[in-house]
């Protein structure tokens, strides 16, 4: 890993682990802060179930879209509304706006005046900084030797920051009302002029921690030498999860959703037929991280992974599953779908030319460095003689400056370009007989036409393209196919 001295396997069998557990919570989880306190650190059981446990937690529920911009919509938050520079009125209004959502959010939170004030300075402090420092950047890059552009990364990491600081200052103050020794654990570099790594700052700040005396309460942005969002975007906090859990040398790293890690998307082929995965591996991990529905950020797996640490995905509203554990050895007794996943959206780019044949890795190689260029994720491939189709992830306005760049670079070519869908069913291991005739015949029985397939000798994934129209049915169809009709019970493979 990029941003540090990452663990390889001769650490991980130098050094054992210890007996703590580094847990996330998701923002919309936070938002709910007595569901939490009760299920995830009382375990409905009392303040005494802390001790012993890291907490990282995300920002509450929307914030970081109000910080930067709304990640599914697009809709600008603080920074893109400073980016575009109409007018300065526009982006304080916006700050303003946010400020005082956080104020009430507060408000909803502490009953009593002292810790209520103490929060809102907190935030307030906070708050006045970032727009004293937009203020003052607004003003010196009104003079030719500055550039705007130059500084819009560091803005953007000052302003994701203020998430996280907001709602880990407040669990820990609430948690320390309610008995939990909970101590606020600042990794944002707020007031830090030194430089230092992501590993450098998590060690540092659990220096003089005493986890058998004490529950850190960690904010899930840290600031990093390399700065966490132009390495990770939105899944800077799941970095910080990882390698708090490396550094420190977790026994257990868990991550607390608002719902089970389970067989489908409960709002596709609904709440009653879902099951909880239970056990999985973190190639199958992997595989959903690529079709955007991650249950860890594939960069984070990789730390828990090399260091031998397993991952948990627990439901916040049913503590008492033992949720989804993901190992890098399991491999399901019997071969099993343990979810039917895909993906909406997907542009599907055809680049056909007759030139190809006996010559593919070369052009492949020249039309991924075009996609690269454009800043297009490539999410699948197929490839034959000659043609290569990449399925991207991508607004309509870049596939059509690619496909542009396509027909100038390679005038012989036909290319085109279609929106279409993905549908997978993945397992840790798939090598049932029968498999694709079944899934084929389930597709058909539902009038879902198949555009091309694909699976890979490692048996962990079977890839469909549909019409983006047949998403839904596709996925039902799959899911009563290959999940419901085994009756898994619980869970697909219950975990320890």
């Amino acid at each position: 890993m990029s941003t540090s001295s990452s663990s390889t396997a001769s650490d991980a069998d130098a050094v054992p682990l210890r007996e703590h557990s580094v847990e996330k919570i998701g923002g919309t989880s936070m938002s709910d802060y007595a569901s939490v306190r009760d299920n995830v650190v009382f375990r409905r059981k009392g303040p005494e179930q802390a001790l012993g446990r890291v907490f990282v937690v995300s920002a509450y529920g929307g914030i970081t879209d109000r910080l930067l911009e709304h990640k599914k919509t697009g809709e600008a938050g603080v920074f893109g509304v400073f980016r575009e520079g109409e007018n300065d009125a526009c982006w304080r209004a916006t700050l303003d706006k946010l400020h005082n959502h956080m104020l009430d959010i507060n408000a909803s939170l502490f009953t009593d005046k002292v810790n209520l004030r103490a929060a809102n300075q907190t935030i307030t402090e906070r708050i006045d900084t970032v727009r004293d420092c937009l203020a003052n950047l607004e003003t010196l890059c009104q003079h030719g030797h500055f550039n705007m552009d130059a500084q819009l990364a560091a803005v953007r990491e000052m302003l994701a920051s203020l998430g996280e600081a907001h709602s880990a200052w407040n669990m820990a103050a609430l948690l320390r009302r309610d008995g939990v020794p909970a101590v606020f654990v600042d990794l944002t570099g707020w007031q830090d002029d030194g430089q230092l790594t992501l590993d450098e700052r998590i060690a540092q700040a659990f220096a003089d921690i005493d986890l058998q005396r004490s529950v850190p309460i960690v904010t899930g942005y840290a600031r990093s030498d390399r700065g966490m969002l132009r390495l990770f975007d939105r899944g800077y906090s799941e970095m910080t999860f990882s390698r708090t859990a490396v550094i420190t040398r977790a026994r257990e790293a868990i991550i607390h959703k608002e719902y089970h890690l389970s067989s489908a998307d409960p709002k596709v082929v609904g709440e009653d037929n879902v099951v909880p995965i239970g056990r999985t591996n973190y190639d199958v991990a992997d595989q959903l991280s690529a079709l955007g529905m991650e249950a860890i950020h594939p960069q984070a797996a990789r730390g828990l992974r090399e260091t031998g640490i397993p991952l948990r995905v627990k439901n916040t509203f049913e503590p008492e599953h033992t949720g989804t554990l993901i190992t890098a050895d399991y491999v399901s007794r019997e071969p099993c779908v343990e979810i039917v996943a895909g993906r909406r959206g997907v542009h599907a780019i055809e680049h056909f030319d007759q030139d190809m044949v006996g010559a593919l890795g070369k052009r492949d190689g020249q039309l991924l460095a075009l996609l690269e260029r454009h800043g297009v994720r490539v999410i699948a491939k197929d490839v034959n003689a000659n043609t290569v189709t990449h399925y991207v992830s991508c607004s309509l306005k870049q596939v059509k400056r690619v496909v542009r760049d396509m027909e100038t670079d390679f005038p012989d070519a036909q290319i085109t370009a279609q929106r279409v869908a993905l549908v997978s069913a993945i397992g840790s291991d798939l090598q049932m007989r029968g498999i694709f005739a079944d899934t084929a015949k389930a597709l058909s029985q539902a009038g879902v036409s198949v555009m091309a397939v694909h699976q890979s000798r490692r048996q962990i994934e079977m890839r469909f393209v549909v019409e983006e129209a047949d998403y839904e049915p596709a996925i039902s169809a799959l899911h009563r196919s290959l999940v419901e009709s085994q009756d898994h019970g619980r869970a697909i493979a219950l975990a320890s």
